[in-house]
């Protein structure tokens, strides 16, 4: 089986139009066109609507319509749950109150994949790859509703999988950076420096940048590094591939 690179562009919507240009030309010229996924939030923390917005879904569709896979990333990426136990420290550390799919009902959950899933559709004219939750977090009723929801992929931060079946179709730790604090910022340098030297050998290899990501320059330089060294060594693919290789 050979080796894929894939990307992906987190947080996509009006609300950060400028950063996911500069991200997506960043990509593109290191890749060799929008080998890429964009991972949709149709309303960002209530404040950016996709829904009413034709430029930017004119922007949706011109992007799918070169090549770019499209993801529902959640509806508002914003957490309001109250959590206890894992679900709390997984709050607390994993995320800064973007985990909006950990504490939801299977109802709820089920409603806001399904009004994601025609929302981006309608915009591109075109099927969605699959669901990503926000900060890559799903409850237990996020995982029931996304059992049936039809979509055909799902990922989190170690795998790539189909909601149907649960059946993996990739494995390996996806390499992504930290903007809101220094240490964040200088850890997730050092574990991407660490990945372009050590994760070769991964048949996947998941590569994932956030709008903050451009407000550190050093981010940017160590992004750019990154999708260099493995761009070098395996082609940048699409997630669906994912599906005929495993057929």
């Amino acid at each position: 089986m050979s080796k894929l690179l894939l990307a992906s562009i987190h947080d996509v919507g009006p609300r950060f139009e400028r950063e996911v240009d500069q991200l997506a030309e960043l990509m593109s010229g290191i890749l060799g066109g929008p080998k890429f996924a964009m991972l949709v939030v149709p309303d960002h923390w209530s404040e950016a609507p996709l829904a009413g917005n034709a430029a930017f879904q004119r922007r949706l569709r011109d992007w799918a319509d070169s090549g770019a896979e499209m993801f529902v990333h959640g509806w508002f990426h914003k957490d309001l749950a109250q959590h206890s136990g894992a679900a709390a420290f997984k709050a607390k550390h994993m995320t800064a109150g973007e985990g909006e799919f950990l504490g939801l009902s299977r109802a709820v959950a089920a409603q806001r994949m399904a009004d994601g899933r025609k929302l981006i559709e309608d915009a591109t004219g075109r099927a969605v790859a699959g669901f990503i939750a926000p900060a890559w977090l799903y409850g237990e009723g996020a995982m029931e509703a996304l059992a049936t929801s039809g979509f055909a992929l799902a990922e989190d931060h170690m795998k790539v999988w189909q909601p149907a079946s649960g059946k993996v179709l990739a494995k390996g730790p996806v390499i992504t950076w930290a903007s809101r604090s220094l240490p964040r910022q200088l850890s997730s340098r050092m574990v991407a420096g660490l990945a372009r030297h050590a994760l070769h050998p991964q048949k996947v290899m998941r590569i994932a940048v956030h709008p903050g990501d451009t407000a550190v320059p050093a981010l940017l330089g160590s992004i750019a590094a990154t999708f260099k060294a493995f761009a070098a060594r395996r082609p940048a693919g699409r997630y669906a591939d994912l599906l005929t290789r495993s057929a």
